[in-house]
């Protein structure tokens, strides 16, 4: 007598090649494309049905594995536009993680189902006069014992809760602004005064400026003309004002600032 045997019923291809994967304890993202194809057509070959609508998905998965089986064996793999080899897996492993992710969904969306029919609900039984039912309070007996006198004391108790919570060191802090400087508009302004005064006091310009921010970001910006060979600054004495010279006869445009 022949021996005879039960096949695990799958829910498609790819829940047979995860269940391949599973059993053999093989990486995903590194699947031995030739022993995984001979095992799922080992199983196709061995399935008996008649739903043909469910079989034939097994064999266009079937096709497929053997389609990426034969692009593995090819001497010259392919290639991207970039020049890197691609993997004929890729997108084998992308359907399995993206399958493996909806199945354990529909597990725990599952197990949460079968946990909610455990639960037994019943309607209210409480009588509306109990469940309306309000006491009543009577003011003049809950204010009979309050005073002027322990009304200022609730008063001073509470403000001086308040005062506990406020920081005796950060309450005192300014508010921090952040201020915004852009190095290469500084540059192009610095140029057009520069062009239209040709020669100005180093001193009075850091002067007119508004803001600490704003005398940095010129200082910085009159080094790179310097650098640029735009202006060129002059000393006549230690300690004395600088005079700051423009020498081009233009604008260098903002996009074609280099800064690093």
């Amino acid at each position: 007598m022949n021996p005879s045997y039960k096949l695990e019923a799958f829910e498609g291809p790819l829940d047979l090649l995860l269940a391949l994967i599973e059993k053999n304890k093989i990486n995903i993202y590194d699947i031995p494309i030739v022993e995984i194809t001979e095992q799922y057509l080992e199983y196709v070959n061995s399935m008996e049905t008649e739903d043909m609508d469910y079989m034939s998905d097994f064999i266009v998965e079937a096709a497929t594995l053997i389609r990426i089986k034969s692009k593995m064996m090819l001497p010259v793999p392919e290639v991207n536009e970039e020049g890197e080899e691609i993997d004929p897996r890729a997108e084998l492993v992308e359907r399995l993680l993206e399958y493996k992710m909806y199945k354990y969904i529909s597990g725990q969306l599952r197990d949460k189902q079968l946990d909610a029919s455990k639960y037994l609900f019943k309607p209210s039984t409480i009588p509306d006069e109990v469940r309306n039912y309000k006491e009543e309070i009577d003011v003049s007996e809950l204010l009979e014992d309050v005073t002027l006198t322990k009304l200022k004391d609730i008063f001073n108790d509470l403000v001086k809760k308040k005062e506990d919570r406020i920081d005796p060191v950060r309450s005192k802090f300014g508010k921090i602004v952040k201020e915004d400087a852009d190095i290469r508009k500084t540059i192009y302004d610095l140029q057009v005064f520069g062009l239209k005064n040709r020669k100005f006091s180093f001193r009075a310009y850091m002067e007119s400026l508004g803001t600490k921010m704003e005398m940095i970001v010129s200082f910085l910006a009159i080094l790179e003309l310097i650098r640029m060979e735009r202006i060129k600054i002059e000393q006549d004495d230690l300690f004395c004002d600088i005079t700051i010279d423009y020498l081009a006869n233009d604008i260098a445009p903002i996009e074609d600032l280099a800064l690093s």
